[in-house]
């Protein structure tokens, strides 16, 4: 399936990676400095999967969550000030729901699906509007988006990504076992890489950046002169 439309004259930047590489703060921050439109992915398999569940949906029922998918209705909303992204479901801020481990267990399992994939892949498609978009994911620049303008990869160790994941749940007093944490990401991460539609990898044309031993600042400092260097910025 190709991109088609208008829209096609927008820029993209493409911010692919596993999760916990930093791509949430960064586009979301990216996407608030410039004005850009954004797109959390991943945060939508998270939505399809809280709407799995809030209907009573069967998982395992590849084309019944494949019809879900195609009657969602969501909006992202970034701050630059918290670094954070506001996420609705049906009109309703679910941003801390669907941020919970079950939450990207069952994203994780639904993103997987090759129908639920297709089902997703235009609707994906249509946020790109005027005056560009910040496309946050795992597929971005492989898949929905191959003619992004700029195409970043972010990656970080799995004891990292688990050591911030475990940080960031006490900070919100929820118990965390970081060994558990450990093996749910290289898990995922498992999943993600090893699926046979849209395996998470970097594009050939994609910018490597591994965020383990970087700030936040730092990172966003460094795509953005990235941008600056393509002339999106």
């Amino acid at each position: 399936m190709t991109e088609t439309g208008a829209s096609e004259a927008s820029p993209v930047l493409a911010v692919d990676g596993p999760g916990g590489a930093g791509k949430g703060t960064l586009c979301a921050a990216i996407a608030a400095a410039y004005g850009w439109h954004l797109l959390d992915s991943g945060a939508i398999y998270r939505l399809l999967g809280l709407k799995v569940r809030q209907t009573d949906t069967d998982i395992a029922k590849e084309a019944d969550v494949a019809a879900l998918a195609r009657q969602l209705d969501i909006r992202f909303e970034p701050s630059s000030a918290s670094g954070l992204v506001s996420t609705s479901l049906d009109g309703v801020d679910v941003s801390s729901v669907i941020r919970t481990e079950t939450a990207g267990t069952d994203a994780s399992l639904v993103a997987a699906m090759p129908s639920v994939r297709d089902a997703l892949l235009q609707r994906q498609r249509d946020f790109r509007k005027s005056p560009g978009l910040v496309a946050d994911g795992r597929d971005m620049g492989t898949v929905v988006f191959m003619d992004a303008q700029l195409k970043i990869f972010l990656t970080a160790s799995v004891d990292e990504r688990a050591q911030r994941r475990h940080k960031q749940l006490i900070q919100q007093g929820v118990d965390a076992n970081l060994a558990r944490l450990s093996a749910e990401i290289a898990e995922r991460d498992r999943r993600d890489t090893e699926r046979s539609s849209a395996p998470l990898k970097p594009a050939t044309d994609a910018v490597m950046v591994d965020t383990s031993e970087m700030t936040i600042a730092d990172v966003v400092g460094h795509v953005m002169q990235r941008m600056v260097a393509q002339g999106l910025a």
